[in-house]
Order: C-alpha cells, then structure tokens, then sequence
C-alpha cells in the first residue's frame, strides 16, 4: 500500500499492542518512510514530580520493547525503517494527537482501537474524536487472527452525492483499499447501499393510486440507475484486479456493519465527514452510526479540504 509518506503511530505505552504496530511498519516498510512513534499517557500527578521522569521513561521503555517484538515477528531487518519515539501527556490526548498530526505533517494515523470492556463493536471517546477532527486518514486496528494473505477488505461508497469532495473522496478510497487488497487476500470488496424510499409510502395508499407495477417499475429504476453510477465511479477510479461489487439495498447503517460481520471483512474503508471546508464536529450521522456498530479494523478518510476545529497551537 504506497500511499502514505509520513505515517504516525499512537501508543499509551502500556498495553500489548502488536496489532497495529504490525500495520504500522509494514505500511512504513512498504512505503519507505519513516515511522514516528507517539506515546500519549494522563498527565502526571503534580504531587510527585520525583517520580515523573521514571514514570515517562517506563513508558518509553515499553514502547521501544513492543518495537523490538513486533520487528522480530514479522521479520523487519534492523534500520530498514527509521523509527523515532515521543512522548506527551495531557488531560485531553485526541486533542494533543491531532495537534501533534497538524504540527508535523502526518498524512496518516495508526493506532490500535481502544478496548470496549467486553463489546465487539463501536468506538471509544478518544477514538472517535479522532474520527471526527483529525486531518489525516485515522487506521484504528483491531486484532485480526489469521494470516496477511486471508486478510479480507471492503470499501464501503456512495457514488451520488452532489458535492465533487464526496466524488474525489471516493476515488481516494477505492484506489486506496484496492492497494491495500493487493498487499493482503487480492480480494477487495465493494460495497454501495441503495434503496426507494417511497415505495412502503406508495404501496397500498388510499389517496395515492399508484399500482403495483408503476411501483416496482420506479424501485427497478433506481436501482439501475445508482448502480450505473456506481459502475463508472470505479471505472473513473481506475479500480481493476480482483473485486466483487455488492449492490445492497437498504440502509447503509444496518447493511455496511452485518456485510462486514457475515463475510468477515477484517478492514473496512470508508469516509467519515459529511461536508468540507467547515471546521466543527461534522462527522456524518450515516458514518457516525456505520462505526458504532463495526467490529472489525477502521481505515477512515476525509475529503480534500476538511478543516479540523484543532488548532496546530
């Protein structure tokens, strides 16, 4: 997946996280670029500060061990891949990780999602702040059993919204995922959810004589016609090799999470921000409630544009 130059890696320094620190320097292997490690821990108490120093270098130690483990797993040769380490505290982390994103340039963010203390799906706080108003694409991993060529992943697009961002953004991301398939199973899928809104509206309706076959005439249309679209947004994204396209109809927040459930994708692509240019908290409301309900690892992208409410300084 060569896509990304500047990738940053987010630890607590605390916890085993193997996972995405796997994606993370495969990914900088793969693309030849450095890694930078960030280790965000709770700002200290002010009533030891003897012991702080301690306390931040355990952090450190820890992250460089998880390194050292990791490179040894998946084989990583000693200096193929520059890593540096910082570390930062402070009481709102999501907010000092963006600020670090914006102060250095990263154009990607790697972290291991945040555990749900027993659920399988969904997104904690820290973690959808990120979704929110990070910059970069945010990869929030989670822990995929089996082995890199079995890795299953699927885009999730809209091919008719109105604004030429949505339509850039979802060229981003086919082209991305198609990349990302082609260094896991080979198998991208492509998911895309339609539906007629009117149609429970119109059947059986006393003042509306419409007939069943004028109905089912227009719920055909619709379906003809968001699939054309679709067929030529993948064929303008240059999208080819091994795919399947899946037509679903109905809502993308109940169909896009039980795809991702029955066919065990592992990593799901999508955009997460409704509109562009507007700073603020504008994660779209389809999106917000798509990731709720995910159990599987996060790829999210925003549209060129995108400005986040976190100021650099």
């Amino acid at each position: 997946m060569r896509h990304y130059h500047n990738p940053l890696y987010v630890s607590h320094g605390t916890a085993d996280e193997t996972e995405g620190l796997k994606q993370a320097l495969s990914l900088a292997r793969h693309n030849n670029a450095p890694l930078s490690v960030l280790v965000v821990c709770p700002k200290f108490p002010d009533e030891f500060p003897d012991y702080r120093k301690k306390y931040e270098e355990s952090l450190i130690a820890q992250a460089e061990a998880s390194i050292r483990s990791t490179k040894e797993a998946i084989k990583l040769e000693e200096g193929l891949v520059d890593i540096s380490i910082e570390l930062v505290s402070d009481k709102t982390p999501s907010t000092k990780i963006i600020q670090h994103v914006l102060q250095h340039g990263h154009d990607l963010l790697i972290k291991d999602a945040e555990p749900r203390d027993g659920r399988g799906s969904g997104f904690k706080a820290i973690d959808m702040d990120l979704l929110r108003k990070c910059p970069c694409a945010v990869w929030l991993c989670r822990p995929i059993a089996h082995s890199r060529q079995h890795i299953q992943v699927a885009v999730a697009i809209d091919p008719e919204s109105s604004e030429q961002a949505a339509e850039d953004l979802s060229k981003r991301m086919l082209a991305l995922s198609r990349s990302l398939a082609d260094s896991c199973s080979g198998e991208l899928h492509i998911i895309s959810c339609w539906d007629y809104e009117f149609e429970s509206s119109l059947r059986g309706n006393v003042w509306v004589k419409v007939s069943d076959a004028q109905i089912a005439e227009a719920v055909l249309n619709t379906q003809q016609a968001h699939r054309t679209v679709l067929e030529s947004l993948i064929k303008a994204a240059g999208v080819s090799g091994s795919q399947q396209v899946h037509h679903l109809r109905g809502r993308a927040e109940e169909c896009i999470p039980s795809f991702a459930k029955d066919k065990k994708i592992d990593i799901l692509v999508m955009g997460t921000v409704a509109r562009t240019g507007i700073p603020g908290f504008i994660i779209g409301n389809t999106a917000e409630n798509i990731v709720q309900k995910l159990s599987c690892s996060l790829m999210a992208l925003k549209p060129q544009g995108f400005v986040s409410p976190v100021k650099a300084y």
